[in-house]
């Protein structure tokens, strides 16, 4: 099986090598198939699609291992970036490697490393919680949670309740120094800078699209030994 990563948005960020897989497997299995669809119409590619994602994972998984176990190669993809990273995709891969089936890595783009190698913030060490919670309660008992972190913090949050996340974030981790990335590699990229107030006060009633990447600066050593 092999874990395809594909592009965030522009359909050149795909490597050749990922195209030959595409190409060769006797199966893709896809979070949707109709976005992975229109990539393989742009390549020319023709290789069967199947559906996986959360919600038929449970039922889809055992398919696809009796699909590896009578010989066929797959390709696992995500809508966008590396499969397995905060989506249902690690529970195949997790099935995959309990059964004795080869697991090959197919590197490529990633909403994380995207959003943390342009944000100009340390890049030494981080920490990647994926989705914040939807629900208030979790997500800022989560944030309490990473409160005394030094790592660089990366991480995921839907463009519905971003201003809501701002406001926690400024409130609970403090007015640190972050980057909110959206749209990455495509037409409507944008990387905002700044600390959390001031991006809260630019985003302000604004109704943005795409999923969103925050990077946000860790807890200082001066600030962790005065607490």
């Amino acid at each position: 099986m092999y874990i395809v990563s594909t592009p965030l948005g522009n359909m050149e960020d795909i490597t050749l090598r990922a195209l030959r897989i595409l190409r060769d497997v006797h199966l893709i299995a896809a979070e949707d198939t109709r976005n992975t669809g229109l990539l393989l119409k742009h390549h020319h590619i023709q290789t069967p699609l199947t559906s996986y994602f959360e919600g038929n994972e449970w039922k889809k998984k055992e398919w696809i291992l009796a699909r590896l176990k009578e010989g066929n190669s797959v390709a696992l993809v995500s809508d966008a970036g590396t499969p397995g990273i905060s989506d249902p995709g690690f529970r195949l891969i997790q099935l995959a490697v309990q059964n004795g089936i080869s697991v090959i890595p197919i590197p490529g783009p990633s909403a994380v490393i995207t959003a943390l190698s342009v944000s100009g913030l340390p890049t030494d060490a981080f920490l990647f919680r994926g989705f914040l919670p939807h629900k208030s309660k979790k997500r800022r008992d989560l944030l309490e949670q990473l409160v005394d972190v030094r790592e660089t913090l990366i991480l995921y949050e839907s463009p519905h309740r971003i201003s809501e996340t701002l406001k926690d974030i400024f409130e609970i981790l403090g007015d640190r120094e972050m980057v909110l990335a959206r749209e990455l590699t495509k037409t409507h990229e944008e990387v905002l800078r700044g600390r959390a107030s001031e991006i809260q006060k630019e985003i302000g009633d604004r109704r943005l699209k795409g999923e969103i990447t925050l990077v946000i600066s860790g807890k200082t050593r001066k600030a962790v030994s005065s607490s």
